[in-house]
């Protein structure tokens, strides 16, 4: 990993080095670049206080525009990004796919990188971008990167890696789809390449939040999953966990992670299991009513 050496006023050296203290705070953000890039980062907010600053410092200078669309936050989540000179934009929460497509639609710039509040831009990363926009037009429509977890101490190098993502688009053919809280963001048939570098998350701070936000997650996709017309066959509670673990185990190889890549594994598996389990409470709750009915009629 490139993690920050010494520099001065103008620019930052960077020093090939064995540091695990990158593993938790990632330093040297970003490369220093001639002017902004003509692309707006945007950035959905909600209570992100703790991991928007390591954020936006891995956007700084870098690109010509930030956007922070924020749901309400309570905390010191403004004022960060405002000491960022980020636009910062208040709207009600929408739902994931939503919120994200207002973020994108408030971007002026041609182009637009969208990042999650608990994710940033590595150096390897945004050398990539700088060389992208350094020549002449980018060729694609939209370019993937890989998203590395960092998990219980360290990151995660099969479960949940390697992760591409499509996060950098152009504006006028991008939108976001797919359904709450799994969203995905797609350039209309547009041509896409990849880009080197990682794009860091740090999406748990402990277990405990891992679990809460697995609950939480599986009764936002059941929602979904109720409000598209889908039901929950025997098969989903029976098979679909377990195929849920089985990738995770033994496609993505997460054993090979060690005790961190059994958790990823089966916290997977009970997420899958929770997903439908809470649709199959859902239609029990529609047609509860109509059975209570029909056997008042019969008596």
């Amino acid at each position: 990993m490139l993690c920050g050496g010494g520099g001065d006023a103008g620019g930052v050296e960077l020093r090939r080095v064995r540091d695990d203290s990158c593993r938790e705070q990632p330093t040297a953000y970003p490369l220093v670049v001639p002017a902004p890039l003509p692309l707006s980062v945007a950035i959905v907010t909600f209570n992100e206080e703790h991991n928007l600053p390591r954020c936006l410092e891995s956007v700084r200078g870098l690109a010509a525009e930030i956007v922070v669309v924020d749901s309400g936050s309570v905390d010191g989540t403004e004022k960060v990004a405002r000491t960022s000179s980020a636009r910062f934009l208040v709207h009600a929460w929408q739902g994931h796919v939503a919120q994200k497509n207002i973020a994108l639609t408030s971007c002026t710039q041609p182009w637009v990188l969208s990042l999650d509040a608990d994710e940033a831009v590595s150096p390897e990363l945004a050398a990539a971008l700088g060389r992208l926009f350094s020549a002449n037009e980018p060729a694609a429509d939209g370019y993937e990167v890989n998203r590395r977890t960092f998990y219980l101490g360290d990151w995660v190098n099969h479960a949940w890696n390697p992760e591409w993502r499509l996060r950098l688009v152009r504006r006028e053919k991008a939108r976001w789809l797919g359904y709450d809280p799994h969203d995905r963001l797609e350039v209309g048939g547009g041509s896409i390449q990849r880009l080197e570098g990682d794009l860091l998350h740090y999406s748990y701070a402990n277990l405990q939040d891992h679990f809460e936000r697995t609950i939480r997650y599986a009764r936002i996709s059941a929602d979904a999953l109720e409000r598209a017309g889908r039901e929950c066959r025997w098969y989903h509670l029976v098979f679909s966990p377990w195929l849920g673990l089985g990738k995770r185990l033994l496609l993505k190889q997460g054993f090979r992670d060690g005790r961190r890549g059994w958790i990823i594994a089966y916290t997977t598996f009970f997420s899958v299991l929770a997903k439908y389990a809470f649709l199959h409470e859902k239609q029990i709750a529609v047609s509860q009513p109509k059975k209570d009915k029909a056997s008042k009629e019969v008596k």
